[in-house]
């Protein structure tokens, strides 16, 4: 590698954020107001687990996380996007809801103590343009956030999708399609990064027009709440 010569992957991952900044830039609230599928089950898995403090990892413009505060859940947004994050903020301020916003690349670690949250969600984040290390990387401080017994849920396209295969390919099974890079999900994947967890639930799924094929993952962090 020349000395001035950026990884192949951090130039994706550059690329990328400068992808989603122009599109919510271009597309203000583009995913609408209403939660997703996976938010609102996510909602009453959270409450009935007894969980107060929730994370979202990639909340983009807020849809999800602004569901979660309406359902009375102390609620921190993370997203790599400053503008999605800045339509979250206006949108929260014009419903009367607090939600904390923070910039986040998942590649780094999370700016948030040990132990510090109830549960983690993430729509979609684990499956953008995140190689295989990167992610078992993020699965890892997810724990390391989570209180004992706390619960993560998260949703990924997989390898049944339309989409696998399409496109210009990365390696490590993300695939390029119409700008946007997506990291494929074997079901091998799903389970070695439970491992160390108590699983709960892998629910396939669809969503959008395509339709985009996903799994919805429960898994909780080992212990007894504190």
């Amino acid at each position: 590698m020349a000395q001035n010569e950026v990884p192949a992957g951090r130039e994706l991952a550059r690329v990328q954020q400068e992808h989603w900044q122009r599109t919510y830039t271009d597309h203000p609230g583009m995913y609408g107001d209403r939660p997703s599928e996976a938010a609102r089950y996510a909602a009453g898995a959270f409450r009935a687990a007894g969980a107060r403090r929730v994370l979202e990892l990639g909340a983009g413009h807020g849809r999800d996380a602004l569901h979660f505060a309406a359902s009375g859940f102390t609620v921190q947004a993370t997203d790599f996007s400053p503008v999605a994050l800045a339509q979250l903020a206006e949108r929260a301020e014009a419903a009367g809801l607090s939600v904390g916003c923070a910039v986040q690349d998942v590649r780094e670690p999370l700016a948030l103590p040990d132990a510090s949250v109830d549960a983690v969600f993430a729509h979609m984040l684990l499956c953008m343009a995140l190689s295989t290390a990167e992610i078992r990387a993020l699965v890892a401080e997810v724990r390391r956030v989570l209180r004992p017994g706390g619960t993560f849920v998260y949703t990924v396209r997989h390898t049944g999708d339309a989409h696998f295969g399409v496109g210009t390919a990365h390696g490590d099974e993300i695939f390029e399609h119409g700008g946007f890079a997506v990291h494929f999900f074997s079901r091998t994947l799903v389970d070695s990064l439970a491992e160390g967890w108590d699983p709960v639930e892998v629910h396939p799924f669809e969503e959008g027009e395509l339709p985009r094929r996903l799994w919805r993952v429960t898994q909780r962090r080992p212990g007894e709440p504190l």
